[in-house]
């Protein structure tokens, strides 16, 4: 598959509303795996369309549950957990949790900021799969925020829109990027 080029601000793609998908043919899977192929090089953890330039609501995700913790309860170093990779297309969010937390969130098109942002706690997601059937995704927590993310991508919506506080990191600081 083939890399592509993440574009960054101010491109002014990056703050249009994408379009509904309607076609599920052979392109629609290449992009796909090209998107998926272009998150995991960056590295990211989710990646929208709209951030390869392309105005269609689709988005990868790809995240393992507890990766952002070293080490387990008992202080050892704690087993990788399997990745989960989600495609999310005209995805809508239709159920979100009354509790919202802060969070720290970096983003592929705005490299070199970080910003804390606050989200839902949880969130149901209704979108289509790859294929085009329907899929009812209920989320919550790290995951959750990063798909709120990526719709938010879709909608022309940029974390620096709703951060509370943005800045550069320090060097020793992570940078949870989309």
């Amino acid at each position: 598959m083939a890399l592509r080029e993440i574009i960054t601000l101010p491109d002014p793609v990056l703050r249009r509303k994408a379009k509904p998908i309607t076609k599920f043919d052979r392109e629609l899977q290449i992009l796909i795996d090209d998107m998926i192929d272009t998150m995991r090089d960056a590295p990211g953890v989710g990646l929208a369309a709209p951030q390869i330039n392309i105005l269609q609501q689709l988005a990868v995700i790809e995240y393992a549950e507890g990766e952002n913790e070293d080490e387990d309860e008992e202080g050892a170093e704690a087993e990788p957990k399997p990745k989960k990779l989600f495609v999310i297309i005209n995805p809508e969010i239709v159920k979100a949790s009354e509790e919202k937390i802060m969070g720290i969130e970096g983003c592929l098109s705005i490299p070199g900021l970080i910003g804390e942002v606050e989200r839902y706690e949880a969130i149901q997601v209704k979108a289509l799969n790859r294929y085009g059937k329907p899929v009812k995704l209920k989320v919550d927590g790290w995951i959750a925020r990063i798909f709120q993310h990526e719709i938010d991508h879709l909608n022309g919506v940029l974390f620096t829109d709703l951060a509370t506080e943005v800045w550069k990191p320090k060097d020793e600081e992570e940078t949870p990027l989309d």
